[in-house]
């Protein structure tokens, strides 16, 4: 059972310890640029292998709306996780605190910047949506590689690359972002975007000319400091389309990597890096016609090589260097003019043998059974058509 190290009776975080009501002081929408702070601990519990620790206040975010928490020390511990409770911000670590001790409290802050640039990106992107388009933001969620934006509606190509282009043109304006609690009068006055129904004060974020958000994350002061936003990918989800996004750092690392793979594409094309897609196409037709030119040559060698099988019964043959294709199509060519069964193989001593074992309207299945026993097999298919794989020598093979 969790105890709570104090000398107070507990009813739980977020309600009263005694007579004192536990909340935590908000530091981290004050102050989202500082990493460094000061705070009084109200609250230590055991739970398990970890403690939970209430402090009066806090830069610590904690994971909501679709936001990772941040991470840090906390009195040199690390902290593993942050949680909202009813008013109180719990930190997870692995030390117990003393209550009434002053504690020093470190973040992450490469952590939450770049948390700080995907969210403020997400706001771009979802608010121009909106006013562009009429969708609205139904799901987020700031992963540790990508963030993916859910909107309702499904928007083409044009539609989202015209979405992307306002977003960074929104960036490079360098436009102030404001984070505020309206009044209940005032807020009636604003029009915003919000998710669900919200009680209490509503805290907005305001992109002036971009966006309005009731949003309790952190963000950047200035749309500036994202740098950059892209679309990496999208898809149509729940009637509406995902995209998968990345900001400031993390766009500069994604557009590096595809300019990277770009340049060892036109290398080993020999083609412009404007013109690797056409070069792509161009080497993806040859080989299609390459394949077909080897399909008509391997046909007429198969229907060949079948004759040697005329009127043989139960064949074994073995052919150097087929595709498991290749290797299907040679079986059928036998099967149609030997007597019995057909078990074709095809492979190498190192890497084993792929098998195809055939009867026309017969039963190979329990065949390859005992096949799949004595060579060290695996396969399946159909009663009259099995085909797999041997780890073994061509000498068991062929014994």
């Amino acid at each position: 059972m969790a105890r709570m190290i104090t000398d107070k009776q507990s009813n739980g975080f977020g309600r009263s310890v005694g007579d004192m009501v536990l909340t935590t002081e908000k530091l981290y929408e004050q102050k989202p640029y500082e990493t460094n702070f000061v705070a009084k601990v109200l609250a230590c519990e055991e739970c398990g292998d970890h403690y939970e620790v209430v402090l009066d206040q806090t830069l610590f975010y904690p994971t909501g709306g679709g936001q990772p928490c941040d991470t840090g020390m906390l009195d040199g511990t690390q902290v593993r996780d942050v949680q909202a409770r009813d008013g109180a911000i719990v930190h997870i670590v692995q030390q117990p605190m003393e209550v009434g001790a002053d504690v020093v409290g470190t973040i992450d802050w490469k952590r939450r910047f770049d948390f700080m640039q995907q969210h403020t990106a997400e706001h771009l992107i979802s608010g121009i949506a909106h006013t562009l388009y009429g969708v609205d933001n139904v799901g987020f969620h700031l992963g540790t590689e990508t963030v993916t934006v859910d909107l309702s509606l499904p928007l083409s190509d044009e539609a989202l690359k015209n979405v992307e282009h306002q977003a960074n043109q929104a960036i490079w304006a360098n436009v102030p972002v404001q984070c505020t609690y309206p009044r209940e009068d005032t807020l009636e006055l604003i029009k915003y975007r919000s998710k669900k129904e919200i009680d209490g004060p509503i805290r907005l974020v305001q992109i002036p000319g971009f966006d309005s958000c009731a949003c309790c994350g952190t963000h950047v002061a200035r749309t500036g400091e994202i740098g950059l936003v892209k679309i990496c990918s999208f898809e149509r989800f729940r009637g509406g389309v995902r995209l998968e996004i990345v900001a400031g750092q993390r766009a500069y690392d994604y557009v590096s990597m595809c300019a990277e793979q770009n340049r060892a594409i036109s290398m080993r094309l020999s083609a412009r890096i404007s013109e690797t897609s056409e070069a792509v196409r161009w080497l993806m037709e040859e080989n299609e016609a390459n394949k077909a030119r080897l399909a008509a040559l391997e046909k007429e060698a198969f229907a060949k090589l079948a004759e040697q099988y005329r009127g043989v019964e139960n064949p074994l043959v073995i052919a150097e260097g087929l595709t498991p294709d290749g290797l299907r199509r040679l079986a059928n060519a036998v099967m149609v003019v030997c007597k019995g069964y057909c078990a074709a193989f095809s492979g190498s001593d190192h890497q084993g043998y792929h098998y195809v074992l055939g009867r026309p309207n017969g039963d190979v299945k329990a065949l390859a059974e005992k096949l799949n026993a004595a060579l060290d097999g695996r396969g399946g298919g159909r009663p009259d058509f099995v085909e797999g794989h041997v780890r073994a020598q061509r000498a068991d093979v062929e014994g």
